[in-house]
């Protein structure tokens, strides 16, 4: 690996970005899941800082439980603190915890990169609030905090506030989901929170049209209606979904692997979708539109949804670089539209971008 290390430090030459590393992860097996979104992570500026802060300010003593918080934060500071610019690095402790946390991840079966992301962001987030509720409860009953404490536990109780982490502010969006009854005009909105967008994904579209169909009017009816409060009764209607308030780090997955009735399997939707560098998210209940950047991709190579490989595509410093397990190499921005997908339903090339990573530019400046 050496070779390819050098290799990059060559080709970027004087380019090569001051206390930036570019490290290869090894693959234990079949970690190539878990690899690819963690260099989409580790890439991820603003999440890594605050990891790496974590980090800082908890240095566990060694008798310390290890979670896979600690795990991470861990394997991020051994890369970021490496004194080669170039490398690999092999993220035994953490992998070992994954399949430890979830026998998902334990078999040397292919594993999804998305149901991934998703685990180790719920995880993450599950060990946020609990260390926030252990240190609220020790603050609580100190015997000058009680009165206060206990006061405020009522007010301000867990299931009325809940805790917002930094990988919350990160990755934290809320969407709307508008119904409107046709009888009486009334409109039901209720939120939810999300971390990431799975899209559904048609030949030859792009993400922005893709966005449109996720936010597109649908009608209630036939067996479908809705209950109006209102009415006191069931009603037609129409329902729609849109984003109330835009993360600063947009994650959009591909729904590209599809359960196909008639064949009682999933196949792999090889569509071509393309995903733009500069990405204007439209459809926001507040009618501006919010712009994003794309920093990462997780793509998937392979025909199938059961076999088959993870890479990563990120940007650092304007330079994109290509990550497979152990290589990293340089890549010119023309070489990310080869990862749209394909035109034609059977083509040689099976490698499609299956997650985006895109970042605020509001965000970015701020």
């Amino acid at each position: 690996m050496g070779a390819t290390g050098s290799k990059l430090e060559k080709a970027l030459g004087d380019q090569f970005p001051e206390g930036e590393r570019y490290f290869g992860l090894e693959n234990f097996g079949n970690t190539c899941y878990c690899n690819s979104v963690l260099q989409a992570l580790y890439f991820c500026v603003p999440f890594r800082e605050q990891l790496l802060e974590y980090y800082a300010n908890n240095k566990s003593p060694p008798e310390a439980e290890e979670n896979l918080l600690t795990c991470l934060a861990e394997l991020f500071s051994q890369i970021s603190s490496q004194k080669k610019k170039t490398g690999v690095i092999a993220p035994r402790r953490f992998v070992q915890r994954v399949r430890k946390q979830n026998e998902l991840f334990r078999g040397y079966m292919h594993q999804d990169a998305h149901e991934f992301l998703n685990f180790l962001l719920n995880e993450l987030v599950d060990i946020l609030e609990k260390e926030s509720h252990a240190a609220k409860s020790l603050a609580a009953s100190s015997p000058e905090k009680v009165s206060n404490g206990t006061c405020n536990g009522h007010v301000n109780g867990v299931k009325k506030e809940p805790l917002v982490t930094w990988v919350h502010k990160n990755f934290q969006g809320i969407l709307t989901n508008e119904t409107r009854c046709l009888r009486c005009e009334t409109v039901t909105a209720r939120d939810e929170t999300f971390f990431d967008l799975s899209l559904d994904i048609e030949q030859n579209s792009s993400i922005t049209s893709c966005l449109k169909n996720f936010s597109s009017t649908e009608t209630l009816n036939a067996e479908d209606k809705f209950f109006c409060d209102k009415c006191c009764s069931l009603q037609e209607a129409q329902k729609r979904m849109k984003i109330k308030k835009p993360p600063h780090i947009l994650v959009i997955h591909l729904k590209r692997f599809k359960y196909m009735e008639q064949l009682g399997r999933y196949k792999k939707l090889s569509y071509r979708v393309v995903f733009p560098l500069e990405l204007k998210l439209s459809n926001t209940t507040e009618n501006t539109d919010s712009e994003y950047s794309l920093f990462a991709v997780v793509v998937h190579v392979g025909s199938g949804p059961n076999h088959g490989h993870y890479v990563s595509l990120v940007k650092s410093h304007n330079h994109w670089l290509f990550f497979d397990d152990e290589n990293a190499e340089i890549i010119d921005e023309s070489a990310v539209q080869t990862f749209f997908g394909s035109a034609q339903e059977y083509s040689s090339n099976t490698d499609h971008g299956y997650i985006l990573f895109y970042e605020s530019l509001a965000a970015s400046k701020s």
